[in-house]
């Protein structure tokens, strides 16, 4: 089985959509983990502030399959395709690692955004501080600790899941 990190955002009925991302992802993938849920203002455009967090997964889909089953989730979520790249969003679901894979295709791996984006640095830190990023060689902590945090504001908010606290 493959350990999966997969970054999750809303600004469209935030609540809403999270949940009913996480409720599609447990019925695909395997023991999810849950970092905390953090509220951000929208980066690149102006618009409602995002709920964000990031899910740990296990899994023996192949990436085309991960990635294809998170844009169905999407898709069923209202996910509007063919727009602005920066734009509200229902929901967003985006592979950040599949175990140490780098890789260009199916997409690129480990993701990006993980080196530029507090609202997904910080809350794979809370899960997988441990973990180390497959091109830099750091771990996520150190990354995260080194990380300019004055670039983006963000803070934990309360959220429930499954009758359960997230985080």
């Amino acid at each position: 089985m493959a350990v999966i990190y997969i970054s999750v955002g809303s600004n469209i009925e935030r609540h809403k959509h999270i949940v009913a991302g996480l409720d599609a992802m447990a019925a695909v993938f395997n023991n999810l983990r849950l970092s905390p849920v953090y509220e951000s203002k929208a980066v690149g455009f102006e618009g409602s502030d995002f709920y964000n967090l990031v899910v740990e997964a296990h899994t023996a889909l192949p990436i085309a399959d991960v990635v294809a089953e998170l844009k169905r989730i999407e898709d069923n979520n209202g996910r509007v395709r063919g727009g602005k790249k920066f734009a509200p969003r229902t929901l967003d679901l985006d592979l950040l690692l599949y175990d140490d894979v780098v890789c260009e295709e199916p997409i690129e791996l480990p993701r990006d955004e993980i080196l530029h984006n507090a609202f997904v640095l910080l809350p794979l830190c809370d899960i997988a501080p441990a973990l180390t990023h497959p091109l830099t060689g750091q771990c996520i902590a150190d990354m995260w600790h080194a990380y300019d945090k004055q670039k983006q504001q963000l803070w934990a908010i309360p959220f429930a899941w499954q009758q359960a606290e997230v985080g």
